[in-house]
């Protein structure tokens, strides 16, 4: 049976979905918000884009754009995100009209509106007339500002950084993995050393503070042809944080995730491009001075640094933790790599 937790709009059902029966799981849920949905006709479609959690989608013959998308949390995700305030991020967008409604919440996942549209590809996020959405639309979540006493106004990185280094692996029990470990990643004093080089520098920049999405990968990018507009999704890390983060963030998923291509880096006319449009809507003015597009691409490209940074920690945790088939320890040792490069190419050291 369902019950309502107090201050909370939608309910939550007392239902632990099996990561190994998630259709199984999906009955019980869709049989107390979707009651009167015929469920020896149900349908399912299993999404494979993230590598946090699973996610599958439900529906029945006639009604694909009424699917019920039900979130199952990635294991041990709890280390890494804080559930209560992501559906409170979720509720804030969602009154601002920004993203989808949640149905429920359950013990280890959520239910939530299905969008239509296609999430972005490499060469979708290129494409003008899309990534000027996507840069509009990040430019009104950041001036938005949330009337909740509960959210810090301080830039979230630091603490989250730092938690994430804490709870990082620094060995592995299996050998195989620990001498793959050893190969590919650098020792945790050497990365300690340079997260406080990242610190002092990039806190230096005095960059604005937003409410700030922080994982806008392709797939957390719904673009809708026909409605010609782009909707965010998967606000897990969701908070206040530095605008350039969020930006340069953003910028680095152009390279994809499976195989990532940092060669796709967006070059400096299109970022520029981008951030012009992106100016327009922050400042709400036509007239956006070259100075203050060339001084955030100046922050935006240091700041990326600190993206590498920081997925390459949450990667070497996701390698001791997750059950998703993915090579999390190649992902890590991919970012760091790619900090390090940069590194050496913006301080010349």
């Amino acid at each position: 049976m369902s019950i309502m937790e107090e201050n909370c709009k939608e309910p939550h059902l007392n239902v632990t979905v099996n990561e190994n029966e998630i259709e199984k799981g999906a009955i019980e849920i869709i049989k107390q918000i979707r009651p009167f949905w015929p469920l020896d006709q149900l349908q399912y479609k299993l999404f494979t884009n993230g590598i946090t959690n699973k996610l599958v989608g439900v529906w029945y013959p006639g009604h694909y754009n009424d699917m019920v998308l039900i979130r199952i949390y990635g294991h041990k995700t709890d280390l890494l995100i804080n559930r209560k305030d992501e559906t409170r991020n979720i509720r804030i967008l969602h009154k601002a009209g920004y993203t989808h409604s949640i149905y429920a919440t359950f013990n280890n996942g959520l239910a939530y509106q299905f969008l239509e549209g296609d999430i972005l590809t490499t060469e979708t996020v290129r494409q003008p007339e899309i990534y000027s959405l996507v840069a509009k639309r990040m430019a009104e979540m950041h001036i938005l500002q949330p009337d909740h006493c509960d959210i810090s106004k301080e830039p979230i990185i630091w603490n989250k950084t730092e938690q994430f280094m804490e709870l990082m692996p620094k060995e592995f029990s299996d050998l195989p993995k620990q001498l793959k470990f050893i190969k590919l990643i650098k020792p945790y004093a050497v990365l300690e050393k340079e997260y406080q080089f990242l610190k002092k520098q990039l806190s230096n920049l005095n960059n604005s503070v937003v409410y700030a999405h922080n994982d806008l990968l392709l797939a957390n990018v719904i673009y809708n042809e026909k409605q010609n507009s782009v909707t965010f999704i998967d606000y897990e890390y969701t908070a206040y944080n530095y605008q350039a983060f969020d930006i340069a963030n953003h910028f680095a998923e152009f390279a994809g995730v499976d195989f990532p291509d940092y060669s796709l880096y967006p070059e400096e006319c299109l970022q520029k491009a981008w951030l012009k449009i992106y100016l327009k809507t922050y400042y709400n003015t036509n007239d956006v001075p070259e100075g203050e597009i060339n001084q955030l691409y100046s922050q935006v490209n240091k700041f990326v640094l600190l993206t590498h940074f920081f997925w390459g920690c949450w990667a070497l945790i996701q390698s001791q933790h997750s059950n998703i088939d993915f090579d999390f320890l190649q992902y890590a040792a991919i970012r760091f790599d790619e900090y390090f490069r940069i590194k050496t190419l913006i301080f010349n050291f």
